[in-house]
């Protein structure tokens, strides 16, 4: 009996201190309710609406279009297709749902481009259901950010954080409208910061694990403060759903943007004129680095301000302006960030030696003239190539061939190549450089496979290319 009551004892000991580590346990979890309530009046739903021409009368339905919209923005398609409607021949209405919020009394209201994109009435509708007409101030597609204005007064706003303060690890809570549930909360932590996007090359993203869908676009990002440190923007998803990989914009890239915005209704960017690749392990071997790090230059832009500081294809960026290079797509954001005219100096790897070049910073030409400089490098292939460095070169053993600096999609994506490949045959001819390529890749046929010989990673190999036409 008394084994028996000491059993008890022990388990009922047992029992207690495992309740009181849930309960401690519980009691450091936090409770967001009065972040919630603080910066709900300040968080708004976005609709739009677009008229457009139909010639065949065919008319999405809602489902279809929130889902399109979803599937456009994350994935670069449209799978739903189109219902017959003849009653409607020439024009038809679409609305889009996306978040946002106010960040000053008097109505400007901030969001993501493609919540907006292509728009010719867009609604703001506040926490108390009063509902504006805003205006398009501004707009920067490069960080998916826009600015908007609505003329109310004394309008409750949100308080902006600096996100270089944020750390992986720390509580954040997103409010949005996913899939039209208005005011909806969500809660996470910050997975890892200054994350680069394939298609983002100006923006360090903060990537989360809160739970964010098609709605909770331009929607804020808070700590546990209540201030803004993100702008919600995309999701990484193979299902079609969240994964538990989300991607906000830092507060600190926004503001920049806005301010700009609100001066001059667009935003303005330095340009070195460069492209560059990463270092991987076998090119920092060839080109005597102790570890994998810093930028590429493959090549330089002509009257770029990169060609008259003397800059060089084969040149590593190290640092710039102070601040250190460990991946290449740090470099974009840096010089983003800075303005036009401005006198700047680098720390560059060159023949084994660091120098230091001083450069003036010019203001970034508009794409379309970017677009002509690259004519010649842009081809059916679907992706920029240069000349290959002569340190590459030597490692390779090659003569000739070109590398490719940068891969637009289409062809090119659809077969595989990527950033940094150095091809040396294509359809049974050997590549000379840059020019020879573009004439080879003119006589390529449509539609039928041709051998294309590419060195990935120091190994040799051949690949199947195909243009689809």
């Amino acid at each position: 009996m008394n084994r028996l009551l000491k059993t008890m004892s022990v388990a009922a000991i047992s029992f207690t201190l495992m309740f009181s580590m849930f309960a401690n346990a519980a009691a450091n979890l936090p409770d967001f309710t009065d972040l919630v309530e603080k910066t709900s009046p300040a968080v708004v739903n976005i609709s739009t609406e677009q008229t457009q021409s139909s010639a065949t009368g065919r008319q999405l339905n809602p489902d279809a279009q929130e889902l399109n919209e979803f599937f456009r923005h994350f994935f670069g398609q449209q799978p739903f297709g189109q219902q017959q409607s003849p009653k409607r021949q020439q024009q038809r209405q679409r609305s889009s749902l996306g978040s946002g919020f106010i960040i000053s009394k008097d109505g400007y209201v901030l969001t993501n481009n493609h919540v907006i994109d292509g728009a010719d009435v867009i609604h703001v509708r506040l926490n108390d259901r009063r509902e504006y007409e805003a205006k398009l101030v501004g707009t920067d597609a490069r960080t998916d950010l826009a600015l908007l204005k609505i003329e109310a007064d004394d309008l409750p706003t949100v308080k902006m954080a600096d996100s270089d303060d944020l750390k992986a690890g720390q509580w954040v809570v997103a409010i949005g409208s996913p899939f039209g549930f208005d005011y909806t909360v969500t809660a996470g932590i910050v997975s890892a910061l200054g994350r680069n996007l394939p298609s983002d090359n100006y923006v360090p993203f903060i990537q989360t694990d809160v739970a964010i869908n098609p709605g909770n676009s331009g929607g804020p990002l808070f700590n546990l403060d209540g201030e803004v440190v993100g702008i919600n923007s995309q999701i990484y998803t193979r299902s079609g759903g969240f994964m538990g990989v989300s991607f906000a914009i830092p507060s600190k890239v926004a503001m920049s943007v806005v301010d700009q915005l609100k001066a001059d209704g667009k935003v303005s960017r330095a340009w070195l004129g460069v492209i560059i690749q990463d270092v991987n392990n076998d090119l920092a071997e060839s080109f005597g680095l102790d570890r994998p790090h810093g930028a590429l230059v493959s090549r330089v832009m002509p009257g770029s301000p990169a060609e008259k500081a003397g800059l060089q294809p084969g040149d590593i960026i190290m640092s710039f302006e102070g601040k250190t290079i460990e991946h290449s797509s740090e470099l974009p954001y840096i010089v983003g960030r800075m303005k036009a005219d401005s006198e700047v100096t680098a720390k560059v790897f060159r023949d084994g030696d660091e120098k230091t070049i001083d450069f003036t910073l010019d203001k970034r030409p508009d794409d379309s003239k970017l677009a002509s400089q690259d004519q010649q490098q842009q081809n059916r292939l679907g992706m920029i190539v240069g000349e290959v460095p002569e340190k590459l070169a030597s490692r390779l053993t090659i003569q000739g061939g070109v590398v490719v600096e940068q891969v637009l999609g289409g062809t090119a994506a659809r077969n595989g190549l990527q950033q940094g490949d150095v091809i040396t045959m294509l359809n049974g001819k050997r590549i000379n450089g840059v020019d020879d390529f573009s004439d080879i890749a003119k006589g390529i046929p449509s539609n039928r496979s041709v051998p294309m010989r590419v060195i990935r990673d120091g190994y040799p190999m051949f690949i199947p290319f195909k243009i689809v036409e």
